[in-house]
């Protein structure tokens, strides 16, 4: 996750040279069936958890019994899916945005069925667990995404890419046994809600989104049409609801 690099530092009329800690950000070739699907930019850890969320975010797979079997070999990773004609070949994920730009047919998004309401004493417990990365602290450079049920953390992950770590939180809740009811779960993330964030929460069915961060008019929209409470700006006592306000209990 980090890697230190010699580096000159500038503080005023004070230059020195030191050793500088920076999030190492690599490439994932994901092959579906043989056939070239995407490349993500991403943290090298959590990679089995990366494919299983981001195949499952995007559709290709219904549930991870639908991937027959994963080979994860350097930069590589190799799997076989049950319904290989889902996966159209990608564009390069960056680690700038990280997701893919999943197209957006309003006819085929997911309706999330939860009776979940949050305090905002669980919402700033959250974001407050999430912002104690060492990684980022160190670096700086990367995001941080939590999976919380109502009585506490499920997974806190970290990723150079926002998007990357909303993929390896719903992979890891994939492959819990018994599978984690997402349904029952909210997600505390640090970068802003963006409409790609809102789909893969409606798709995995997670209700309420949690950022210290902005959201944008699309991702709104998609919130209305889906069910998800965007709750943004989450700074000390002050926060904005932006949609699904029945979700939010002001304590």
């Amino acid at each position: 996750m980090i890697k230190e690099y010699s580096c000159l530092k500038l503080d005023g009329s004070d230059a020195r040279e030191e050793s500088c800690p920076v999030a190492e950000e690599v490439p994932l070739s994901i092959f579906i069936n043989g056939r070239h699907f995407a490349t993500a930019m991403t943290s090298p850890h959590m990679r089995k958890e990366f494919v299983f969320g981001h195949l499952f975010a995007e559709r290709i797979i219904a549930g991870p019994q639908e991937i027959e079997s994963l080979e994860i070999e350097g930069n590589v990773a190799r799997a076989i899916v049950a319904n290989p004609m889902r996966a159209i070949p990608r564009r390069p994920i960056v680690s700038g945005c990280g997701g893919i730009a999943s197209f957006l047919d309003e006819s085929k998004l997911s309706e999330i069925i939860s009776d979940l309401t949050i305090r905002r004493s669980q919402a700033q417990q959250a974001m407050g667990a999430i912002s104690l990365s060492e990684t980022h602290i160190a670096t700086g450079g990367v995001h941080s995404v939590g999976l919380f049920a109502e009585d506490g953390p499920i997974t806190i992950i970290e990723d150079i890419g926002r998007h990357n770590a909303l993929d390896k939180a719903i992979g890891f809740a994939l492959l819990q046994r018994p599978k984690q009811d997402l349904s029952r779960a909210f997600l505390a993330c640090t970068g802003r809600v963006s409409s790609d964030m809102a789909l893969k929460c409606s798709v995995a069915g997670i209700p309420v989104v949690v950022s210290r961060g902005a959201t944008t008019s699309l991702a709104i929209s998609v919130a209305e049409r889906t069910g998800l409470c965007i709750i943004g700006f989450l700074r000390g006592k002050r926060l904005t609801v932006y949609t699904c306000r029945e979700r939010f209990v002001i304590d």
